[in-house]
């Protein structure tokens, strides 16, 4: 704030009203509305997934202004996330899934998701799952 850096003070106070609003959902569950480091990512993956939409939808309608600004934020957001895994790591988890027995693209999606918990992106991991059983 100090610094006048008008962009990054308003990503960071989202970031804040976000977690904020968790913890205020969750206490509103009666759970403790402390936040743990798994809960606050969930929450920052969600605001990065709803900037990838974001960009895809301003890119179909020519909104260049409006891309720049959203992809601004989203290399702010991942920041503050751990490093996503590359596509060859989600397949040998995807492979490891399906010499367990799992066959089904239900099953092996729950159990690599499971797994990963929040380390891939998700359409990553599905297309991942595809390609894998349908190679079968």
């Amino acid at each position: 704030m100090k610094g006048k850096n008008v962009p990054k003070t308003a990503v960071l106070r989202f970031i804040l009203a976000g977690l904020h609003n968790k913890s205020i959902e969750k206490r509103g569950a009666g759970e403790d509305e402390d936040l743990n480091d798994e809960e606050v990512i969930q929450a920052l993956q969600k605001e990065v997934k709803k900037r990838k939409e974001a960009i895809e939808l301003f890119e179909k309608s020519g909104r260049g202004d409006l891309v720049e600004k959203e992809l601004h934020e989203l290399k702010f957001f991942e920041k503050y996330l751990p490093a996503e895994l590359s596509r060859e790591e989600v397949l040998k988890v995807v492979d490891k899934v399906i010499m367990s027995g799992a066959n089904d693209f239900g099953t092996v999606m729950k159990e690599v998701m499971k797994e990963l918990k929040g380390q891939a992106d998700g359409r990553v991991v599905s297309e991942a799952v595809k390609e894998r059983i349908s190679g079968k």
